[in-house]
């Protein structure tokens, strides 16, 4: 006899920032191993290569984690080890925000344990029903509550990207044509 799971509401990373944040690492890493070849670098392309797929097996797990709701409590799932939490809904005080650098905010899940304060994963799909599902199971008045950015910065930063790896082509084509030695 198996006991029934709880339901399980998850609430993954937006596709647009997914595809956005790889672009860009992408963008700012490809030419690096053609530009030392060219140049003679003390670094082998092949240890910037190898670092570069690293950097981007990191990135990738990181933008693999989800946010899971039950009626027992909420959770945020990570591939990375060091990064996942879980807390019941009972054990959830208040939501702090925090300013960030850029004159955003972010909002801190605060609960009795006074060294810990777990942050609300803000860039999901479906960030309005997950605040409205907190506000329902912790009674914290969540209106206040809004995304860190907006869709239109990400897409704004996704088109930028696309110049930048124009850039990067024709910086990988001059590289390999003798452009770029002197």
């Amino acid at each position: 006899m198996t006991l029934a799971q709880p339901p399980v509401d998850r609430f993954r990373i937006s596709p647009l920032i997914k595809v956005t944040l790889l672009s860009f690492y992408t963008a700012l890493l490809l030419p690096l191993p053609f530009l030392a070849q060219v140049t003679d670098a003390p670094v082998d392309p092949k240890v910037l290569v190898l670092l570069a797929m690293l950097g981007a097996a990191f990135l990738g797990a990181g933008l693999s984690e989800q946010v899971q709701t039950t009626d027992k409590g909420i959770s945020m799932v990570s591939p990375l080890p060091w990064r996942g939490w879980s807390l019941k809904w009972s054990e959830i005080k208040s939501l702090k925000p925090r300013s960030t650098g850029q004159n955003g905010t972010v909002y801190y899940f605060i609960t009795e344990a006074v060294d810990r304060a777990y942050l609300l994963p803000m860039r999901v799909v479906g960030f309005a029903r997950l605040v409205r599902t907190v506000e329902a199971k912790t009674g914290i008045d969540t209106q206040d509550v809004t995304p860190l950015a907006q869709p239109w910065m990400y897409l704004f930063l996704l088109v930028m990207t696309g110049f930048l790896l124009l850039m990067d082509a024709w910086t990988v084509w001059t590289a390999n044509h003798g452009g770029l030695v002197g």
